[in-house]
């Protein structure tokens, strides 16, 4: 499994026979609404040829749901299959075409080929947000990505008792865990390697400041090398 920050919340999956995109927020929508957000990393010119079989959005805010970046990927001529929670699916699914969307509402489950993805809780402002579990199946790596969220103990039940890494923010606006806390959360899960997200942006932080024995800091649009 090839996995690559696409910056922000983004992720890309990628096996001998998939490509899994999600979260991608490659345009500067939200730095229209609020100057202070502007992107601050220009996007790899290697993004915008990727051609994802599958597409996951973990909940309707800009910089995870961005309609401008969608729209590069996902179009009435394509044959994805999208995965969201229903206050992402009701927009996305307007797309039409022959896209399979799958209404990926919290412990759903979505098998494909070798990889099976489940939808987990997410304490967010958005209340429909969800984390994703992606199990593959031919290895048996188990990744969580954990969408945003804060710290909360009822997510705990929903997941697996391994998990091989973790994807969390670690920003602490806007209804996410702050360093401490994803730190925290890191632990808790049992997760053997924690991999820092939603830094770097828009703002000054450093992922490298994530005080999580096994993390893994990730650069932007590059491979993230797990052991």
């Amino acid at each position: 499994m090839k996995i690559t920050w696409l910056g922000q919340a983004g992720l890309l999956f990628e096996t001998d026979s998939h490509t899994v995109m999600i979260d991608p927020y490659l345009s500067d929508s939200v730095g229209v609404q609020n100057p202070k957000c502007r992107r601050r990393v220009p996007v790899a010119p290697f993004v915008w040829d990727i051609k994802p079989d599958i597409m996951i959005f973990t909940h309707n805010h800009l910089d995870h749901y961005d309609p401008e970046t969608v729209s590069h990927f996902l179009t009435a001529e394509t044959e994805i299959t999208v995965l969201a929670p229903v206050s992402v699916w009701n927009e996305v699914r307007k797309i039409g075409g022959a896209n399979n969307y799958v209404c990926f509402n919290r412990c759903t489950e979505w098998t494909e080929n070798h990889l099976r993805f489940t939808a987990v809780p997410a304490e967010h402002s958005d209340p429909d947000a969800i984390g994703v579990v992606i199990d593959d199946l031919h290895d048996g790596k188990t990744y969580y990505i954990t969408g945003d969220t804060l710290y909360n103990k009822k997510i705990f039940p929903y997941l697996p008792e391994h998990i091989d890494a973790v994807f969390l923010p670690i920003n602490g606006v806007g209804n996410n865990m702050n360093m401490t806390d994803a730190a925290r959360f890191a632990h808790a899960i049992g997760a053997k390697h924690a991999v820092p997200l939603h830094w770097g942006l828009f703002d000054g932080l450093n992922g490298a400041d994530f005080p999580f024995e096994n993390r893994i800091v990730p650069e932007f649009f590059r491979e993230i090398k797990l052991p």
